[in-house]
């Protein structure tokens, strides 16, 4: 609202981090509520089988517990699949039935006056399961044969439908093309494990529920709570704490976490759970695990023609709360930045004896780009063609946009072609030395578009899947022209706090620290219906806040004309007071407007007295971000370990609110994208149960990390914000597996799955290929 814009675009410390710092956070594990209750889950040790036997008799009879909860008293407790995919088996699940899938999944909850005594008590809950045969693969799982996991679907398949361009039109412009790349590619399955584990304190009183939860979706939990219980919607309140990351494993409520909150309702005492790093494993949902066959096709100039792929996803035990929407987000994202005539993919997912998969930071697109990139390399070599020239051949220009891609993405603004060209003056400028150490070298490049604010979806409306979600802001002026913010996102480390307060100080003009921010809480902010995924906090809660301001300047603008006897037209807002242009002497100060406001003193005939302003902005379509990504990398021929060396990212989100968030966002999801590349990997063994290792980057694994940012206002959003959340994570498996591929020009073409750890890259090294 202000003519002085100080705030917006400056590196202002996070105002987060001065309570993170000093102990002062409220995590879940810090909530104490007397008289508080301890629940442990009992999980099924087997992957796939019936429960015959729950004797839960020696349980209740030891000291300290409160209750037992079986498949028995949970009958009729389910959680819905919130997206649904056409011709999709399965629209909601159970939170406990006597059928397991999963090894790990929950068979009973303990509850007992103390977190040890619930633990010895669930050991004495008396299991007996007639097993059944697991299936672990996708492949496995449409075999013929196939162990069911559901025997009267008659298939464990869960749907089949197509994206883009339709198959047979693809297939013409494959084959008349020149030249054809096929790869067949996975990123492996990983799971988001963030610092601070799931947790839930539940407390029932009064016929209502209160739960204070780690999440990203304080009104997903509510709904969805209060559904299952059969609560009404105005008895349950959620208060999200401050959360140590989510990456979309926080994104809605687990059947565990429910069977607390019925846990609590029966005792009428509060109930607390929180897993174990070993239930994370288990239990909280992995993502990626998808198989692609996928083909690109390209002429004797090296211009792309045409892009198709098989997409064939494993969804675990069952559709999770997202369903098979981040396999049909990779569908989608195919195109990528680059112009195709033709591209399309078909999408099958299926169920396997795995737990059930779900949403990770990119929710599909570091898959997509992955294959893509693949695919470009791989043509690049076989045209001899250098990589990044191939690139900006094909790369959409300024000029072309907008430009709907072939999967019906309607990208708005950028400029990818200098995104590159930036990021490859970057890599000569900083390139690290190559020592004689015997390691090969090599350096590899990825581009991508990034879908951000999860705005209506031509895409997924084509797909038959539901998509889109809109924001709200309060914006309240206080009589001592202190303001107040409240919006319906959560903070999950992000910083939204201080990018909201930064929009807010800017464009009411008041000093960033009289601004106080709202979230997390189901009774005092408006109602979300997506939460903090999809790169959308600021793109869709600070537009709504750029919104709600206006509205705001508009009634403190003509207050202030009616007190001045000035026309609006000559009045500017600056320095914490509105006035008459070349006039200094004649100025209302924001305070002594907001006073009269809320006394309604000598106000203009006809106005609302108080200055709080609601607006709620529903976008008309995603808005689209960018990036390109390159990573430096030494491979050691006699071991196959990999080590990043350098890395480097240009991304362009918009205007950017603050630079030294979106640079720490980028920063993070390349090493979490590093990770992805190398290291992690959810693995199960033929009979559904999981290893137990799991190799998240520590520090010492961190390369330094080179961020660029580029500036193309969305012409979409208000204030012109794009998502920058997902960023760092899209492009990294893709930048660093043509990297290895370049330092290994004989094994490229085995260059195709994720992690690429020490064995898998010996053995791409070892097998024979077409060099």
């Amino acid at each position: 609202m202000s003519d002085d814009h100080r705030y917006v675009g400056a590196r202002v410390p996070r105002r987060e981090d001065a309570r993170l710092v000093t102990g002062r956070a409220r995590f879940v594990g810090d909530v104490r509520l007397p008289g508080t209750a301890h629940a442990v889950v009992v999980r099924s040790p087997v992957a796939h089988g019936r429960l015959t036997r729950c004797d839960v008799k020696a349980a209740l009879a030891a000291d300290g517990v409160l209750d037992v909860l079986t498949p028995a008293d949970a009958a009729g407790v389910r959680l819905p699949c919130v997206a649904l995919a056409p011709g999709q088996r399965m629209a909601d699940y159970p939170v406990l039935e006597e059928t397991v899938r999963y090894a790990g999944q929950p068979v009973a909850l303990v509850v007992a006056r103390s977190e040890a005594a619930a633990r010895d008590a669930a050991e004495l809950v008396d299991l007996d399961f007639e097993e059944l045969p697991a299936v672990v693969g996708a492949h496995l799982a449409l075999a013929a044969g196939a162990p069911l996991l559901h025997p009267e679907w008659g298939a464990n398949l869960v749907t089949d439908f197509a994206l883009g361009d339709p198959a047979d039109e693809c297939e013409a412009a494959i084959a008349a093309a020149g030249h054809v790349v096929e790869l067949t590619t996975r990123l492996g399955r990983v799971a988001p494990y963030p610092v601070e584990p799931r947790g839930v304190v539940a407390s029932f009183e009064d016929g209502a529920l209160t739960v204070w939860t780690s999440t990203q979706a304080p009104h997903h939990v509510r709904d969805h709570v209060a559904a299952a219980l059969g609560l009404g919607f105005d008895r349950v309140r959620v208060l999200a704490c401050d959360t140590g990351g989510g990456f979309g494993g926080k994104e809605h409520v687990y059947p565990d976490e429910t069977l607390v909150c019925l846990a609590a309702v029966r005792l009428g005492r509060p109930v607390r759970w929180t897993e174990s790093r070993a239930e994370h494993l288990t239990a909280t949902l992995p993502a990626r695990d998808a198989v692609h066959r996928a083909r690109l096709a390209f002429d004797g100039d090296g211009r792309f023609r045409a892009l198709h792929c098989d997409i064939l996803g494993d969804l675990g035990a069952h559709p999770s709360n997202v369903g098979i929407s981040p396999i049909a987000v990779t569908a989608l994202s195919l195109p990528g930045p680059y112009r195709f005539d033709r591209a399309g993919a078909r999408v099958r997912a299926v169920v396997t004896t795995t737990t059930p998969t779900g949403s990770y930071r990119g929710f599909g697109q570091p898959e997509a780009t992955w294959t893509r990139e693949r695919l470009v390399d791989e043509a690049a070599r076989r045209l001899g063609a250098d990589p990044v020239e191939l690139r900006l051949l094909n790369l959409l220009r300024p000029d072309e946009l907008p430009h709907t891609s072939r999967t019906w993405q309607p990208y708005d603004s950028g400029d990818y072609p200098a995104a590159l060209e930036k990021l490859r003056t970057m890599v000569r400028e900083g390139r690290p030395a190559r020592p004689a150490d015997g390691r090969r070298r090599g350096i590899g490049f990825s581009c991508h578009v990034e879908s951000t604010g999860m705005g209506p979806s031509e895409a997924m409306r084509q797909a038959g899947i539901q998509s889109g979600g809109y924001e709200t802001a309060v914006l309240r002026m206080e009589q001592d022209a202190s303001v107040v913010v409240a919006c319906g996102v959560a903070a999950i480390g992000q910083g939204i706090e201080t990018a909201l307060a930064q929009l807010a100080a800017d464009h009411t003009g008041v000093p960033l620290e009289r601004v106080r921010v709202l979230l997390g809480d189901t009774a005092a902010t408006p109602y979300s219906p997506v939460g903090s995924i999809a790169s959308r906090s600021l793109v869709l809660g600070g537009a709504a806040l750029v919104g709600a301001a206006a509205r705001l300047r508009e009634k403190i603008v003509a207050i202030a004309a009616h007190q001045l006897e000035a026309a609006a037209g000559d009045l500017e807002v600056s320095g914490g007071a509105v006035r008459v242009k070349g006039d200094p002497s004649a100025r209302r100060t924001l305070a002594e407007i907001a006073l009269s406001a809320w006394r309604a003193w000598d106000l203009p005939e006809g106005m609302t007295p108080g200055l709080e302003e609601r607006v709620t902005y529903d976008p008309a379509a995603y808005t689209y971000a960018f990036g390109a990504h390159a990573a430096a990398v030494a491979v050691d021929p006699e071991t196959g370990a990999v080590e990043v060396e350098g890395y480097w990212a240009v991304n362009d989100c918009g205007v950017v609110v603050n630079p030294a968030i979106v640079e720490g966002q980028i920063r993070g999801g390349v090493v979490q994208g590093i990770g992805m590349a190398l290291t992690e990997e959810v693995v199960y063994g033929p009979d559904g149960q999981p290893a137990a290792d799991y190799l998240p980057p520590y520090a010492p694994d961190a390369p330094p990390v080179e961020v660029a940012l580029m500036r193309t206002p969305s012409a979409v959003t208000p204030g012109g914000m794009k998502g920058a959340g997902e960023a760092g994570i899209i492009g990294p498996p893709a930048a660093v597996g043509n990297a290895v591929a370049a330092a290994l020009p004989e094994a490229a073409d085995r260059i195709t799955a994720t992690p690429l750890t020490p064995a898998a890259v010996w053995s791409a090294l070892s097998e024979p290929g077409d060099g």
